[in-house]
């Protein structure tokens, strides 16, 4: 039986939680590729999802391109039964791009494990290569957890500088500005 204070301790609890959440100012924030387009925060607020899936895509293709062309055992996608649990293969590296990861939803998440388990067994470390910094920290500590070596903003960029050579922070530096959006 539910006494008075119940359903009001746990509105308060619920309360206490919300108020306590840190929400990151994603839409304040830019990053080097909406800097490269000219996309300004306020542009991508309009249509934050698209924004993050084509950005999301761009990131993927650079990665995957800079391996290809300067990884001498680069490897496209793995293919098994169950998808593609990687974008691309370096050395022993099964390498996944992200954008951003903003979803602690359990499917997301389960998925993101079941991969990187499943990459373990082919004997290749995991490794998510992550854009931004602003990432949901629940969900990049589940990912962490026995599955995959994660890597955000400066970090993924010194990775691929460590596999390939290049450095592909200079080259999007260089870049700021000549592929401007026009909305």
């Amino acid at each position: 039986m539910m006494t008075e204070r119940r359903p009001e301790q746990i509105l308060a609890r619920y309360q206490n939680s919300f108020t306590k959440k840190n929400y990151a100012e994603e839409n304040e924030e830019h990053d080097i590729l909406m800097d490269v387009f000219g996309i300004s925060p306020l542009i991508k607020k309009e249509t934050r999802q698209y924004w993050g899936r084509e950005l999301g895509m761009c990131w993927q293709l650079l990665v995957t391109e800079t391996c290809k062309t300067y990884c001498s055992s680069f490897q496209s996608v793995l293919k098994v039964e169950s998808g593609e649990p990687c974008g691309l293969i370096v050395d022993r590296y099964a390498i996944d791009t992200k954008y951003r990861i903003g979803s602690g939803d359990s499917g997301t998440l389960n998925k993101f494990k079941n991969n990187g388990k499943l990459l373990r067994t082919y004997n290749y470390e995991p490794i998510f290569l992550i854009l931004r910094q602003d990432n949901l920290p629940a969900a990049i500590t589940a990912c962490q957890v026995g599955t995959w070596k994660v890597y955000t903003g400066e970090d993924s960029f010194e990775f691929i500088k460590t596999i390939s050579g290049f450095d592909l922070k200079s080259f999007l530096i260089e870049k700021v500005g000549e592929f401007p959006v026009y909305r």
